[in-house]
């Protein structure tokens, strides 16, 4: 039997919708925030030739250029103000994250509450500003060793692109932050949403163009769009999906009346690493092909030529570690972002108990023991949904932004925004009916 709060959403029509009046300011900040994070990808770096950078560019763009250049949708390829996009943002808030289940003041830190949030935030920053400023001069020495990128090259050239650049992410994450508390949805993922969703109206384009070329056949490029409905479908379907843990609490007597317990459940997450694991393992195997573009490959031995290019796209070398890497990421990031051994204390403190377990120590195990198996099905999850749509793209010449990684995030994001906005209306229309409620309630009074 659907729920009260499920009924209460399939009855919401536009009627409430137009009454929701913060909801609409929230939308039309949301939607202001982007159309900024949109212009500043246009903006493009000063002390640049922009067609030797072009020419660069392209020889770059199948390594991690391209995956960098997919999420911050075309700002590398610009080489924007916002080329660095929110990724050193992204590395801090996961090197801190870990860094909470190694040292223990950052844990005694995360288990204070709100004021231990905003320490481990400010530190989140720190971490960002180094990352940046690393990144940024990693750029700016890359651009000069690039033939005719630079007109001007120097230290002031690396010392405006560094600041140009870091001060483009500082911004990016502040505008993030804002959206996320006075928008609709994670500020940080709509700004990675927004750059991917950029691209795929091009990449939809391309795809159609090497169609009507000859290059792609019409079979073919059926086929890579049934492919994309369902990995979409089946997105939608994990990510929605929870394995429901029973937890009891006990009666309570209050006077002398006896209560009843209540029951509630535990949900956990098929998937709880999320698209973090496929991101990383995206990295990792691109950096090697990145490298050796800047080094040239005259210049490298014979065996590393080899595992390079055995380490392309759609390559088995490529597809094997690419798996691999995914899964180890999903257990390690899992192990990372939830604790059993904290939510059986926390049960245990609050009176709560999973039936036919002992509270404490035997509950952390039989928790850890169902996270463990379940993410065994959301790693196999994610290893398909990001393998099929690369093979398609190695072996057809589909656009990047049509990979798994980027339907991932794109869906992922689409469903926790949509479920917020849900959240507003169920909000609003819970607020309606009492206002109602107290109004009859008054009428009968008098």
């Amino acid at each position: 039997m659907a729920s009260a709060a499920e009924q209460l959403a399939s009855n919401l029509n536009f009627s409430t919708f137009a009454k929701a009046e913060d909801l609409k300011k929230r939308l039309w900040f949301t939607l202001a925030a982007l159309l900024v994070y949109r212009l500043g990808t246009h903006i493009p770096l000063p002390g640049l030739n922009p067609e030797a950078y072009a020419d660069a560019f392209r020889g770059q763009s199948g390594g991690i250029l391209g995956l960098f250049n997919m999420f911050s949708g075309g700002a590398v390829e610009r080489m924007a103000i916002f080329a660095l996009g929110i990724m050193p943002y992204i590395s801090a808030s996961i090197i801190v994250q870990l860094m909470t289940s190694v040292v223990p003041s950052l844990e005694n830190l995360k288990k204070e509450g709100e004021a231990g949030r905003k320490i481990i935030n400010q530190y989140t920053r720190y971490g960002t500003v180094i990352l940046g400023a690393l990144q940024a001069y990693g750029i700016s020495a890359g651009l000069e060793s690039a033939q005719g990128v630079v007109a001007d090259p120097g230290w002031f050239f690396r010392i405006s692109t560094i600041v140009t650049l870091l001060g483009g992410t500082m911004f990016l994450m502040w505008l993030g932050e804002q959206i996320t508390s006075r928008g609709i949805g994670n500020g940080i993922s709509l700004i990675i949403f927004a750059g991917i969703a950029a691209g795929l109206p091009t990449a939809l384009a391309s795809t159609l163009e090497l169609g009507r070329t000859g290059a792609l056949s019409t079979g073919l490029i059926l086929l890579v769009l049934v492919v994309a409905v369902a990995v979409i479908a089946l997105i939608v379907f994990v990510e929605r999906a929870q394995r429901r843990l029973l937890i009891q609490y006990p009666k309570r007597q209050v006077g002398n009346r006896m209560f009843q317990g209540d029951t509630s459940h535990l949900p956990l997450k098929l998937n709880t690493a999320g698209v973090i694991p496929a991101i990383f393992a995206s990295s990792l195997l691109l950096l090697p092909a990145t490298a050796a573009g800047f080094a040239g490959t005259n210049e490298l031995p014979a065996w590393a030529t080899m595992v390079i290019a055995s380490l392309g796209h759609g390559q088995p070398l490529f597809m094997l570690f690419y798996a691999a890497l995914i899964g180890f990421f999903a257990f390690f990031y899992t192990a990372i972002v939830f604790n059993p051994k904290d939510t059986a204390d926390n049960l245990k403190k609050h009176g709560g108990f999973i039936p036919g377990i002992r509270p404490g120590e035997r509950t952390a195990q039989y928790i850890d023991y169902v996270l463990t198996r379940i993410t065994v099905i959301g790693a196999i999850y994610l290893v398909v949904v990001c393998i099929l749509p690369e093979f398609l793209v190695a072996r057809t010449g589909v656009p990047l932004a049509l990979g798994g990684t980027s339907l991932l995030i794109v869906v992922s994001v689409t469903l926790d925004t949509v479920a917020q906005i849900q959240g507003h209306l169920i909000a609003q229309q819970y607020e309606g009916l009492i206002k109602k409620s107290k109004l009859r309630g008054g009428k009968r009074g008098r």
